[in-house]
């Protein structure tokens, strides 16, 4: 979904081009958010070829909770039916498969998935999260205090930030610096919102950014369609697949190059490092045998593959 504790900080280069996205395709944990329960990925197995690694209590229990915004397609979203589907979905049940667990994916707000996974409410958050200091140190990137403990990542992709329209009406915006006095709608806690925040320091007086940021990626894209922003932003894979789908393919437009490529992280909290190892692990036998590519192939997201999985590769 690339410096905040946001759904993805620090910006980032989005992967292929729009048309390279396939068709086929927090969580206010305190009360207000929405607290539904995705539809498991992978299955227990006594089997499983990694599951000596994990935990013993995972083990027993046979599932992994997952703090997710599953309202970012491709990453993670629900189809018609409402199963959760995507390309984190679809890499947690392969994940599955090698460690002889389910994946279970929880919805909420992506600025609330590090205050849950803090808090035990999931033993992980995998939503399209960009891995960068600020969030591996528990550091507010807006202040530079620290405002809780930090995690560890299993880095699993490369993606970027892009700026989309609406079709045909740009309005002169190539790049950020164009954004100086207009509206942008954005995702709360993400790096796009950390990206706007930044250019607007950099306008003159009187054109700073009008910043709305919105729950979910979805309200901003309906904010943007309905005129009531100049553009919005989102991780290029999400921008892209919006540019795709949405009107069918007559809504939006992607101006400008993605920027800031970086690495998308699984996180987890820094005591269960043995967690951290089995996921990195499993991680890496998915991308010998094949099947991670398959999978990222399947959502037009191959640009941003990885050759192995990382621990705290982000800066």
């Amino acid at each position: 979904m690339t410096a905040s504790s946001t759904r993805r900080t620090t910006a980032r280069s989005r992967i292929a081009a729009a048309g390279a996205i396939a068709v086929a395709g927090t969580l206010l944990l305190t009360g207000c958010g929405d607290q539904t329960k995705g539809k498991d990925s992978g299955s227990a197995s006594s089997t499983a070829p990694l599951a000596d690694l994990l935990p013993s209590d995972l083990r027993s229990k046979g599932e992994i909770k997952v703090g997710s915004d599953i309202h970012y397609a491709p990453v993670e979203f629900k189809d018609s039916s409402g199963k959760v589907v995507g390309i984190d979905p679809d890499l947690a049940t392969a994940l599955g498969d090698q460690l002889g667990v389910k994946f279970s994916f929880e919805d909420g707000t992506f600025d609330g998935l590090l205050t849950g996974l803090r808090s035990g409410r999931f033993n992980m958050a995998m939503s399209a999260m960009t891995d960068n200091k600020n969030r591996q140190e528990g550091v507010d990137p807006d202040t530079g205090k620290k405002v809780g403990e930090g995690v560890d990542f299993v880095d699993y992709l490369t993606a970027g930030v892009s700026i989309y329209t609406r079709k045909g009406e740009t309005k002169g915006i190539t790049d950020w610096s164009d954004l100086c006095g207009k509206k942008l709608a954005v995702q709360r806690g993400t790096v796009s919102e950390d990206l706007a925040k930044q250019e607007t320091k950099k306008c003159p007086a009187g054109k700073k950014i009008s910043i709305e940021p919105f729950d979910d990626d979805q309200q901003s894209q309906t904010r943007l369609r309905s005129g009531g922003v100049d553009a919005a932003s989102s991780d290029f894979p999400v921008a892209a697949y919006a540019v795709k789908t949405s009107g069918g393919g007559k809504d939006f437009e992607v101006v400008g190059d993605q920027v800031e490529a970086a690495p998308y992280g699984i996180a987890v909290a820094k005591k269960d490092t043995q967690l951290r190892d089995a996921l990195k692990a499993a991680l890496n036998a998915i991308i010998k045998n094949g099947e991670y590519a398959k999978i990222l192939q399947k959502w037009g997201a191959q640009d941003g593959a990885v050759k192995e999985a990382a621990i705290n590769g982000g800066k």
